[in-house]
């Protein structure tokens, strides 16, 4: 894999504290098939399954999971502590994670490793300060799902009047950038038999799953093409349930297949969402291309003739999410055309997307077109539920027209809105994505609980929802409406799936958003961090939100809340607003407040006040937590409504408002207001503004061997108009982002940051400089992580062994000096490996000191056993400009007459095999007197 193209930011040079003492070893396992074992002096060791692997620039970080883990769409990550180290690539045994070594860093907490996805432990050792936070409040045994809600007055889960007529098509497969093979296009088609005239179009595109499978084996994989023997999953055919639905409504559909990419999306720094944009419009682009000219459509391909461009729905699921926003926003504002796929014109219209359990690693929603985000409450994949930044994210970025809306169904897991990743209903392996832990069963999500789902149940509140946003979005039926966009209102098709809404944007006016523009009193600004339970939700939080974190950064001033804390009702927390906001034309104020997950009975009083002073008490408000565990994000916002009607009364200059207060009336408790907006009915139409799109790019440079080179991270910005971006430029040393608001336009130079390389002929590691960028407002962002990749170009020094003390009494040490032909800039670690003595008796696991032993092996084995079989592959440090480090084995006396004995030393490569040109060495100790 092209180092330069791996994410994350940069990691430590060589894992420098692993070591503790230049004198003291290092040890773990052999590389696989063997299990690591932990490493260095009980304070600083590795946790079980963590390695240190490879040569020289090669060095890696490495975790080997106990069991496979599925292939999903939530990235794994590497951290240390809170700290991001980076994104590991897979191995293709579904076990192994490994990640090279850049950069440097010092005092990482390096027995706080830990393996996320989605923030959700991978590692399933519960040892860290964040973890501990959020496992320390008790959940009730059996959390009680939310009351159903008054039905509203459609029903989009009721099949329409056509009957449907199923197809496909293969066409040859297509070459995408970054992708080494090429990706198929194949889809799976159901349309509305005999309906007359053109029909919208539904195009479906699943997530990251495994890609391939041998019949009869659970064995994963995730290659591309698949291996002799394996057969492609057909993920593409796990939404034939919704497609037949909306085709009985008069949608044509067609789910499209994306292993391709999923084979190979670790290989880009985008995990993708560029080369899944650019294979929706090129399925896009054929359909266009079939209904100018029919005779071009396959014969396979029922009714593409009258399929209407013009009026397209995205439907992604999970990668597949993201990959549709992307899509979405790439018809938009066109990318640049070497990282696309796709250069030919635009001839579709997207009236809008549903995201289904979607990622969003670039935090760039798009803003003009409406969305509807699916969030399973009982994600065990994306378990951050990290697509309602889709909502919260396009806050203040355009002309705020078009709905985003968060559909939260209590009891959902990731995988079973796609029959093909369902038990029961796959032809290939499948599972159950949140994953039972038998010791400790889950008071929501756990199987069997009330409030969680059976696959079935899911699937048809999926579908009924997917229907809904088709129905507002392209039908433009307002009476929708209400299911979508807080309004509190359900479509008995889900039943009995508890659905929850809230939403921003249509006629939505105003806004009270906690950051820079307002003031608050009487609560407390609170803005994202790694560690949200810390800076937001509390010391005792249960489980996490998704209104927080960016999992790219450590922190984040760009997601912000206001936290409310009370112990006696009666003191409000005030948010004005620096500028005068406008609720001319609202009917209601609509908050997004939310609540400790379970937590019932939080009353709030609402009340605005305008420039002039004058004030209105609007109504009260009650607000209940979700269900909610340690492992869900249940920290989500519920809306609630309080009619202006007062405020007119009372005289208010509505144009003019200036602040907007929330009184507790319960006894004590905790709040977080997201935001506050005028609402009024109805769903405007939706005109896309013209705005500038930013892209960074990455620059892979050699250091060379002398002289100072400059080089500047790529930044362009292409289209119209002008806005504001948020970039974050990451310390290579530390990963901590320095943040810069800046003003973009096409054809300027936004931000510019130089990258001084200094050339010379000494080892080290490459070291990554990061660019990261967001959109602030009047502004889009496409690529939005780039930078400036340094390699190493020198040799790794050469390395030998000789011996220091090789004879010694009992109770003596043996010592060994491991010696670099010159100096390096970075720790280097070389791996010696204890092997059996070739004559004469051997040391044993009872003739040296025990604490050592335990130090360097994990274990103190009994019953008694020769040192080579010890499991003593020891990675011994040599400090940054330093030659030579000892290795010594301190030895005891006891009271045993015995013959001499002997241990043998080697150095070895990463796979633990001596180096064949360097002999090994022989350490005798003789009985004591």
């Amino acid at each position: 894999m092209n180092r330069a193209r791996r994410t994350g930011v940069t990691v430590v040079a060589a894992l420098a504290a692993l070591a503790g003492t230049p004198g003291l070893a290092q040890a773990r396992q052999p590389a696989e098939p063997r299990p690591a074992t932990p490493t260095a002096a009980p304070d600083r060791r590795l946790p079980p399954g963590w390695q240190v692997d490879g040569d020289g620039s090669a060095r890696e970080l490495v975790w080997r999971a106990p069991a496979p883990v599925p292939p999903g769409d939530a990235r794994v990550e590497f951290r240390a502590g809170d700290r991001l180290l980076g994104i590991p690539a897979p191995s293709g045994d579904g076990r192994t994670f490994r990640l090279p070594l850049t950069g440097r860093a010092d005092d990482l907490p390096l027995d706080d490793l830990r393996v996320l996805a989605g923030g959700r432990r991978l590692d399933g050792t519960k040892n860290s300060a964040a973890d501990r936070r959020r496992s320390s409040r008790a959940v009730p045994p059996s959390a009680q799902a939310p009351a159903p809600l008054p039905a509203g007055s459609v029903d989009p889960g009721r099949p329409g009047p056509y009957r449907t007529v199923g197809g496909g098509y293969d066409l040859a497969p297509v070459k995408l950038p970054g992708f080494a093979q090429p990706v198929e296009m194949r889809a799976v088609v159901v349309a509305p038999k005999g309906a007359v005239g053109k029909r919208p179009l539904a195009l479906f595109l699943h997530g990251r799953h495994t890609t391939c499978y041998r019949p009869g084996s659970d064995e994963p994989d995730i290659s591309w093409p698949c291996p002799a023997g394996m057969k492609s999953i057909p993920s593409h055919r796990g939404y034939l349930q919704d497609q037949r639905l909306l085709a009985s409504q008069g949608y044509v559909t067609v789910s499209v297949s994306a292993n391709g990419v999923n084979g190979q999306d670790a290989q880009v720094e985008d995990a993708g969402a560029q080369a899944r944009s650019s294979l929706v419009r090129l399925h896009l682009a054929r359909w266009a291309d079939w209904a100018a000219h029919p005779d071009r459509a396959p014969a396979t391909v029922p009714d593409a003739a009258k399929a209407d461009l013009s009026r397209v729905l995205l439907v992604g699921h999970s990668r597949g999410g993201e990959g549709v926003n992307r899509a979405a926003l790439d018809s938009l504002y066109p990318p640049p055309a070497a990282q696309d796929g796709y250069r030919g014109p635009v001839r579709w219209k997207i009236r809008g997307t549903v995201l289904v359990g979607p990622t969003i690693f670039g935090q760039n929603p798009v803003a003009d077109v409406p969305s509807v985000t699916v969030l399973p409450g009982c994600d065990g994949d994306v378990a951050d539920l990290e697509g309602e930044s889709y909502l919260d994210g396009t806050r203040g970025i355009s002309k705020g027209t078009a709905l985003h809306s968060a559909v939260y169904v209590v009891g959902a897991n990731h995988n079973f809105f796609n029959t093909e990743w369902t038990p029961g209903k796959s032809v290939a392996p499948s599972s159950d994505d949140f994953r039972e832990d038998p010791e400790a069963p889950d008071p929501v999500c756990s199987v069997g609980r009330p409030t969680r789902l059976t696959a079935d149940q899911q699937h048809r509140a999926g579908s009924t929802y997917i229907a809904a946003a088709a129905r507002l979005f392209v039908g433009g039926d307002d009476r929708v409406r209400p299911l979508l966009d807080g309004t509190g209102r359900r479509a008995p098709s889900a039943d009995p799936a508890r659905v929850l809404t809230h939403a921003v944007g249509a006629r939505r006016t105003g806004g009270f958003v906690p950051d820079d523009g307002v003031e608050v009193t009487g609560g407390r600004v609170c803005r994202a961090d790694s560690d949200p339970a810390v800076s937001c939700l509390g010391e005792n939080a249960t489980g996490m939100s998704p209104h927080f974190g960016w999992w790219d950064l450590e922190k984040d001033s760009g997601k912000t809340a206001v936290a409310l804390k009370w112990s006696a009702p009666g003191t409000p927390t005030t948010v004005t607003s620096r500028a005068a906001v406008s609720l001319s034309g609202a009917r209601s104020l609509a908050l997004r407040v939310f609540v400790p997950p379970n937590s019932t009975g939080t009353r709030l009083d609402v009340s605005v006040t305008d420039t002039a002073g004058r004030r209105a008490a609007l109504g009260r408000v009650a607000v209940d937590g979700l269900p909610g565990s340690g492992r869900t994000s249940s920290y989500w916002a519920r809306e609630v409504r309080v009619p202006l009607t007062a405020a007119t009364r009372a005289g208010l200059d509505l144009r003019h408002v200036r602040s907007v207060s929330l009184t507790p009336r319960s006894g004590s408790g905790q709040a977080w207001f997201m935001d506050a907006w005028g609402w009024a009915p109805g769903t405007p139409a939706v005109r896309p503004a013209a705005l500038p799109r930013v892209d960074i790019g990455r620059l892979t440079a050699k250091e060379g061997d002398s002289g100072t080179r400059t080089y500047h991270v790529p930044v362009r910005v292409f289209g119209h108009g002008s806005g504001t971006v948020r970039f974050y430029v990451v310390d290579p040393a530390t990963g901590e982002p320095t943040e810069k608001v800046v003003a973009v336009r096409p054809g300027s130079s936004p931000i510019d940051v130089p990258v001084e390389v200094r050339g010379d002929t000494r080892f080290a590691y490459d070291v990554t400089h990061d660019l990261l960028v967001k959109a602030v407002r009047g502004a889009v962002v496409g690529s939005y992580r780039g930078g400036v990749t340094v390699e190493n170009d020198d040799p790794a020094p050469k390395v030998s062994l000789t011996a220091v003390t090789d004879r010694v009494t009992e109770g003596g040490s043996l010592s060994w000096r491991i010696s670099l032909s010159e100096t390096a800039d970075v720790d280097f670690w070389q791996p010696v490996l204890v092997l059996p003595v070739t004559g004469g008796a051997e040391l044993s696991t009872k003739d040296v000191d025990p604490q050592w032993l335990l130090d360097n092996s994990g274990d103190v084995p009994d019953p008694e056993r020769p040192l080579s079989q010890a499991n003593l592959w020891v990675f011994v440090r040599i400090p940054a400009g330093a030659t030579d480090t000892d290795f010594t084995v301190p030895t005891v006396k006891d009271q045993v007459a015995e013959p001499a004995e002997s241990m043998r030393l080697a150095l070895t490569d990463d796979e633990a095999e001596p180096l064949p040109d360097r002999p090994a060495l022989t350490g005798t100790v003789l009985d004591g007197p």
